[in-house]
């Protein structure tokens, strides 16, 4: 195995983790891959490959340690899943140039999301997946599908706002359903990506097997530290990626 090889499943693997736990890896799978010599929209599509096995292993992560939101998450899915198809398509023709500029800003809006929250104690409520509440998360995940089947990076930090201040779910089951979201709606992405030929398998595989790997430890891992920890992690992580995107 190549140098090349080992590096890409090292950085997998730390993209993995922090996909599971907060968000964010694609800003460090995608510029890898452009490194490899991959064009931005193969290097995009490539990367859903890693990110559907490695959704797929974090959501086995969490149910072994008994953390799920079905039917919740399956719903929320479904919608997400046509959003992703129109976003792929979207992503298959957009200029590489474009996708920081749009990310930058979107990042920087979900820090000051953050930073301006209102401050709600989702352990003293009720969760709230049923009635309104549901039909309201469809509704926003739809178009939270558009933009992870258009480019996925920062999606989690996203979902981890919207489910936990909207459906009142704890941090550790936010991530349980973001991850099952993700999978399902990758599953287009994946679909249009190859239906026009945006995929390297061979470098997606690989990849695959480092998010994979980091995924299967930070599920487990996030459900045994608790929210505490999971909120620690994403406020670094999301001031870190914001940082790095508006200024580098």
């Amino acid at each position: 195995m190549s140098f090349d090889y080992v590096l890409l499943i090292g950085v997998g693997f730390i993209a993995g983790f922090i996909n599971t736990i907060a968000g964010g890896g694609t800003l460090l799978t995608m510029p890898m891959l452009i490194f490899m010599g991959l064009p931005p929209s193969v290097a995009n599509g490539t990367n859903r490959v890693a990110i559907l096995i490695q959704t797929a292993i974090g959501v086995k992560g969490f149910q072994s340690k008994g953390v799920t939101t079905h039917p919740f998450s399956i719903y929320l899915g479904i919608s997400a899943l046509f959003g992703s198809l129109i976003g792929a398509q979207i992503a298959v023709d957009i200029k590489g140039e474009t996708f920081n500029k749009i990310l930058a800003i979107v990042m920087v809006l979900v820090v000051l999301m953050i930073v301006f929250k209102p401050k709600v104690s989702v352990s003293e409520l009720v969760e709230r997946t049923t009635g309104k509440y549901l039909y309201i998360s469809i509704f926003i995940f739809f178009f939270l599908g558009i933009y992870g089947g258009f480019i996925n990076a920062g999606i989690g930090f996203m979902m981890l706002i919207v489910l936990p201040y909207v459906n009142r779910l704890s941090l550790v089951k936010s991530n349980a359903t973001k991850v099952a979201v993700v999978c399902m709606y990758t599953v287009g992405a994946v679909f249009m990506f190859a239906l026009n030929d945006k995929i390297n398998w061979k470098y997606g595989l690989i990849l695959a097997i480092g998010n994979a790997s980091g995924a299967w430890i930070s599920s487990r891992w996030s459900v045994e530290k608790g929210d505490k920890m999971v909120k620690v992690f994403v406020v670094v992580m999301i001031s870190i990626l914001s940082v790095k995107l508006w200024f580098f």
